[in-house]
């Protein structure tokens, strides 16, 4: 019985050390909107990079306090329709961003190239803006997401996938059918109604609009 009230103990401590102090101005999302699903894509292998990105140690996500309050206002809304966000990017610590940067130099790997850049030359990516050296994501304002249904987590047709390096992401493109159209609508209106402003060539992207960081970019780890 004593075993059992120390180790308890001794667990509480060990999560209190591990505990990581955010930035005054952060938030975790799930202690502000705990129902919107998450996949942090690059905490895994399941991204563009092939291997989990330096910089995401958890399956967390971490916004600025705003964007957080403003996500729940979407998921709010979306619920009553049977519906939820599913977030797979939200704060991205620079070093991550450094390690973009690493991969797209290395012409020869090209190991997600099928799934995620096809028509693409990796050699171009800088110049058509899909990597860079610095990301709105470090300010804690952007999300990348999608609408899934609440129960079963399927996700919506947008077209696309996540990620995909291409015009068939970009909000104009047009080669949809009617519900992939819809769908993209749906999330671009919900963001909208909600603060955030959209980008113009990932349909997943938004950013609050008067971010609290405009100017900072944040390079603490996802934990």
């Amino acid at each position: 019985m004593n075993f059992s009230i120390y180790s308890f103990y001794f667990l509480l401590i060990i999560s209190s050390v591990n505990a990581q102090k955010l930035p005054k101005g952060f938030s975790y999302v799930k202690d502000i909107a705990p129902t919107i699903q998450q996949e942090l894509r690059y905490c895994s292998h399941n991204n563009f990079v092939g291997i989990p990105v330096e910089g995401y140690e958890e399956n967390v996500l971490i916004t600025s306090t705003l964007t957080a309050k403003a996500l729940k206002k979407v998921q709010d809304e979306l619920l009553k329709k049977g519906l939820s966000l599913k977030v797979f990017d939200a704060y991205r610590p620079q070093t991550a961003v450094n390690h973009f940067v690493k991969w797209a130099r290395v012409a020869n790997d090209t190991l997600t190239k099928q799934q995620y850049y096809p028509n693409l030359n990796k050699r171009n990516l800088f110049k058509l803006g899909y990597i860079s050296t610095k990301s709105g994501h470090s300010r804690g304002s952007s999300v990348d997401l999608t609408i899934v249904n609440a129960k079963t987590r399927e996700e919506l047709d947008m077209g696309s996938p996540y990620d995909f390096f291409g015009i068939a992401s970009h909000v104009s493109y047009n080669k949809l059918t009617k519900q992939q159209k819809d769908n993209r609508q749906l999330l671009r209106k919900t963001m909208l109604a909600n603060g955030f402003r959209p980008y113009a060539n990932e349909w997943w992207h938004f950013t609050l609009r008067n971010e609290p960081f405009p100017k900072t970019y944040f390079d603490f780890p996802v934990q």
